[in-house]
């Protein structure tokens, strides 16, 4: 049995019925990590002993719980891959920046916490766009990820060396952070299942900061009881992260429900120019099954989605500018050798930062200085604020809102690295809803040419259950 190939449930079941060791499991990620990574370069950090020693652990564990419980989380002993912009204490945080290339995490991000106490395992970390800036993990300084279906391709961005582990069989699960789409555009690039969160709904602490009012964590999986199961160990609100919810959580496994009890919305403004012919064709098709199974099917429209790119394009580079102002040569990170005190701040942000973090920060400082600040930062706000009503509006008269995760399916590395608004279109259908903090899950439901199609699912916020229970019926 090649055990890698497991989803998580199989897994904790396989453990469970005493078929295999946490320790088995883990060595055979890491037979698979050592086969494919060199080529895909999906982990930056591989924690090959520190893994096997978890694992070791993990088994004295499950054999107690065994004789006094019967049953143990179903994340104990199950290996992980984690995004390189997760802190885990002791080991390399580098963001996929050379500024952070030699930095050591000094403590455990919340959602590390969780799935320790879990008796989680960790593989490694993954490789990212810079900062988690990009579409398709070709910024990273670490160099670009591959998508495991064509290796000329990308992975999509920025949580694209989470997507290719998990696709390529180098572990059973992964956390990535979706500011702009960077879980559901990997996942619908590599064909596996992401899911990004409703913000607050999981902590942030411990997460490197790219754009603070976006930015959430959330979980890869090989299906939607995977996505589930991580879910249920990292949400909850943390005294540590005052944007968490104060709200208690209860995600439970996800349930086949009839589809008639479903009013699905189809966003006329998600297929028009730009989705390319073939992709609408299999969204189209899948809403078409959906109908014929009993779901209600209505159009709706979200006149102001038209504005969200350019609205996310202004927010996000704003507090790109203020969060990545701490990276000033001194406190940690890349220090170049200079003169005085300005050229070294000079020097180490050029030597350190890629060109596309450096674009962002004096887009987002041009923005927010003086003049500029109510002309586009205060007016891309107002928008944001209408995007949500319009969200809210329909809502009232659907369950959940079905899209294209992307307008095309994985393009090819180098393609569009030189043409930053043609990338930046990659995120057309995916960044309203971190806009509007909504909960969005990217699942796969076809192919074209090999190159995977995927479907998103939107909610309202907390509803999470209700996509991951359709996202379970429509597999």
């Amino acid at each position: 049995m090649d055990l890698s190939e497991l989803t998580i449930l199989q897994a904790h079941q396989g453990l469970k019925n005493k078929k295999f060791s946490s320790q088995e499991l883990v060595k055979d990620c890491l037979s698979e990590i050592k086969k494919n990574n060199k080529k895909i370069n999906a982990f930056i950090t591989i924690l090959e002993r520190e893994a096997i020693e978890q694992a070791e652990n993990a088994d004295k564990k499950i054999v107690s719980f065994l004789s006094t419980q019967g049953d143990f989380p179903y994340l104990m002993g199950i290996p992980l891959a984690i995004k390189d912009n997760i802190l885990i204490e002791g080991v390399l945080a580098t963001a996929g920046s050379k500024i952070l290339s030699n930095y050591k995490a000094t403590y455990d991000a919340t959602v590390i916490k969780k799935l320790r106490a879990a008796g989680a395992i960790f593989l490694g970390k993954t490789n990212l766009d810079e900062f988690a800036m990009g579409s398709s993990t070709e910024s990273s300084y670490f160099g670009p990820t591959k998508n495991p279906c064509d290796l000329k391709r990308v992975p999509g961005g920025s949580s694209g060396g989470s997507a290719a582990a998990v696709k390529s069989k180098m572990c059973l699960g992964a956390l990535g952070s979706d500011t702009g789409g960077s879980i559901r555009l990997p996942a619908s690039f590599c064909g596996v299942y992401g899911l990004k969160t409703t913000y607050g709904r999981v902590s942030r602490f411990g997460l490197i900061a790219m754009a603070s009012s976006l930015d959430q964590i959330g979980p890869f999986g090989k299906c939607a009881d995977d996505l589930a199961v991580i879910l249920k160990t990292i949400e909850g609100r943390d005294s540590l992260d005052s944007t968490s919810a104060d709200l208690l959580f209860s995600t439970e496994l996800p349930q086949k429900k009839s589809l008639k009890n479903y009013t699905f919305g189809v966003p006329k403004e998600c297929f028009g120019q730009g989705l390319d012919k073939e992709v609408k064709k299999i969204i189209e098709k899948t809403i078409a099954d959906l109908e014929k199974k009993g779901a209600k099917i209505k159009e709706v429209s979200l006149p102001y989605l038209d504005y969200a790119l350019a609205c996310y394009y202004i927010i996000m580079p704003a507090e790109v500018s203020a969060n990545l102002a701490r990276y000033d040569s001194v406190k940690y990170g890349y220090s170049a050798e200079a003169n005085n005190l300005l050229e070294t701040y000079l020097k180490t942000r050029t030597e350190g930062f890629g060109e596309v973090v450096r674009r962002r920060i004096i887009l987002g400082t041009y923005t927010l200085s003086a003049g500029y600040y109510d002309a586009y930062y205060l007016q891309a706000q107002k928008v944001r604020t209408l995007i949500k009503k319009d969200f809210a509006r329909v809502f009232k008269t659907i369950d959940a809102l079905i899209t294209p995760t992307s307008p095309t399916t994985a393009f090819k590395i180098g393609e569009k690295m030189d043409d930053p608004l043609t990338m930046y279109l990659s995120d057309v259908y995916t960044v309203p809803v971190n806009l509007a903090g909504l909960p969005a899950l990217s699942m796969p439901v076809g192919d074209i040419d090999g190159l995977p199609v995927g479907l998103q699912l939107i909610a309202k916020h907390f509803e999470e259950n209700k996509i991951l229970d359709i996202a379970k019926t429509i597999e």
